[in-house]
């Protein structure tokens, strides 16, 4: 399949300033990056094409070269004939030197102009935890000990991944850049040096610990503090906990995620807690008390106005749960469920049943529905 125009993909005109074009990339990366378009597979393509879009026409003399040559500069043709006015064979061979340093530096060790190669250290990985509370330490808070698998760094060498501690060599083969270089005409390929694969040094006398790698397999036992007001998709970072670094890089960070339990008395939505409570008929029709319970393990006694139906809502001001960061706390809202009896003895039955002879004019709802209902069907008929 073609490839499609660079403008066309960050969706700007071929005279567009650079500010334009930044803007329109960083509006098109964040629209399509993969962590916010998880259900749809095709973004990560349409993701990585803006990226190589915004990667050459970023860059003054690779945008100049794909303005006269279209994409045929980069996949090494040049338009058709070789350059035509504007590019010395030098100027252009240092172009696609440019465009190797940025698609490859990354893996290379970066420029050459920022300390000649990669250091021979490496950071750790991140790490996630996923971790599941009830809704009563989510709403109080908790400590929690957690065990960790992994890596640490090496104390038999202290991390260099050599002998006794000893500091790395400089690579023979390139010279601690990390990378070579091969010439072929006027393009210039780098690549990983084989002999240091790319760390831009070595070690001569690996360490029987760790076997040169400067950190061995751990598991750790952390204390993790869960703040009050957490709730399911909060993420807390413990800075330096995660991956061991290569050779006494520095250690990646521990995420943990977590999830919040299912409750059998509350449901939680944000700051506010639901609570359904069953009624008897009599205390629906009457009126009267019922207690129900909070989340921080005490009773509140609610009043049940007379003439109660199911599914009204009564709210308890300050008893939810707490904003995660201060700021107060949410409601708790009591639904009323009026309970038909069951089971019923023959007594019971007898002064329902004189009950619903007396009922009806009491029933205001009831009388205005049948009362339509009637209306229709007369509508029918005629």
């Amino acid at each position: 399949m073609a490839k499609r125009d660079f403008y066309e993909v960050l969706g700007v005109a071929r005279g567009a300033s650079a500010e334009e074009i930044k803007k329109a990339y960083r509006t098109k990366a964040k629209e399509l990056h993969p962590d916010r378009n998880k259900d749809k597979p095709d973004c990560e393509a349409q993701f990585k094409e803006v990226n190589e879009a915004y990667d050459i026409l970023k860059d003054a003399d690779k945008k100049a070269a794909y303005d006269r040559f279209g994409h045929g500069a980069f996949e090494g043709g040049m338009g058709g004939g070789g350059p035509r006015g504007g590019f010395a064979q030098g100027d252009f061979a240092s172009a696609f030197s440019d465009v190797f340093e940025d698609l490859f530096g990354d893996f290379m060790g970066g420029r050459g102009g920022q300390g000649g190669g990669r250091s021979r250290a490496t950071r750790g990985s991140d790490m996630r935890y996923n971790m599941r509370v009830t809704l009563e330490e989510a709403f109080a808070g908790v400590q929690k000990q957690i065990t960790v698998p992994g890596s640490a760094t090496c104390t038999e060498c202290n991390g260099t991944g050599a002998e006794g501690g000893a500091e790395p060599a400089t690579c023979p083969t390139c010279s601690g850049m990390g990378k070579v270089r091969a010439q072929n005409g006027f393009f210039t390929v780098e690549r990983t040096c084989p002999t240091c694969g790319g760390q831009g040094q070595v070690v001569k006398n690996p360490c029987r610990a760790c076997h040169g790698a400067g950190r061995t397999e751990k598991e750790r036992t952390l204390s993790v503090n869960i703040p009050a007001g957490v709730e399911t998709g909060t993420r807390i970072r413990l800075a330096g906990e995660g991956e061991a670094g290569l050779r006494g890089g520095p250690s990646g960070d521990l995420y943990i995620f977590i999830e919040l339990r299912e409750h059998p008395i509350f449901l939680r939505d944000g700051l506010t807690l639901f609570c359904r409570v069953p009624i008897s008929i009599a205390t629906a029709a009457l009126g009267g008390e019922v207690e129900v319970p909070t989340i921080d393990g005490g009773r509140s006694r609610v009043k049940v106005p007379a003439g109660s139906q199911s599914g009204r809502q009564m709210r308890l001001r300050g008893k939810g749960m707490p904003a995660l960061r201060g700021g107060g706390a949410g409601d708790m809202v009591i639904e009323l469920a009026v309970e038909t009896p069951v089971n019923l003895t023959h007594r019971q039955k007898e002064i329902l049943r004189e009950f619903e002879k007396i009922e009806a004019e009491n029933n205001p709802e009831g009388a205005s529905f049948f009362k339509k209902v009637k209306t229709f069907w007369d509508g029918m008929k005629g």
